[in-house]
């Protein structure tokens, strides 16, 4: 079992993670699930930066790995934790989705992610579980798949 400081470091970074997660999503005004250099723009004026056209398309081409003109939630990750050590809590979560799929359905929702937290030693309340899985929830149904629970950790790796 990792130790209680490491635990507190990724719970720490997992709160970092989260945040970045719903910052995507803000960007993301027509919720489709890629932000456009239109929506960048638009958020950051309304936050108070003057970024110029040319400061956002630079941004928007620092970000977008495969040049199709939008940062995906991937490609968002990517650019605001490259320089974050992740692979710790890559690992513990992808462990943890895991030790959930005892039953095959490839399903992970907050409750069984609270339970598992709890089994490791991360103290996480069920309402904060909830919120990680509403975070990653792409479809809106209270639960998060493996194959978007893996595009998730994959990026941090």
């Amino acid at each position: 079992m990792a130790q209680s400081g490491s635990l507190s470091a990724e719970t720490e970074t997992l709160s970092h993670v989260l945040s970045i997660m719903e910052t995507f999503r803000a960007f993301d005004s027509d919720n489709d699930g890629s932000i456009t250099a239109q929506e960048l723009g638009g958020i950051l004026s309304s936050l108070g930066y003057k970024a110029s056209e040319q400061d956002v398309r630079a941004m928007m081409q620092q970000g977008d790995t495969n040049k199709d003109g939008l940062l995906s939630l991937e490609e968002f990750l990517e650019m605001n934790t490259k320089n974050m050590e992740l692979g710790g809590l890559a690992n513990l979560l992808g462990t943890a989705f895991e030790s959930l799929n005892l039953d095959g359905d490839e399903i992970l929702t907050g409750e069984e992610l609270h339970a598992v937290m709890g089994n490791i030693g991360v103290e996480l309340t069920l309402e904060n579980c909830k919120d990680i899985i509403a975070s990653m929830d792409g479809d809106g149904d209270g639960a998060v798949s493996f194959e978007d629970f893996q595009l998730i950790v994959n990026s941090l790796l």
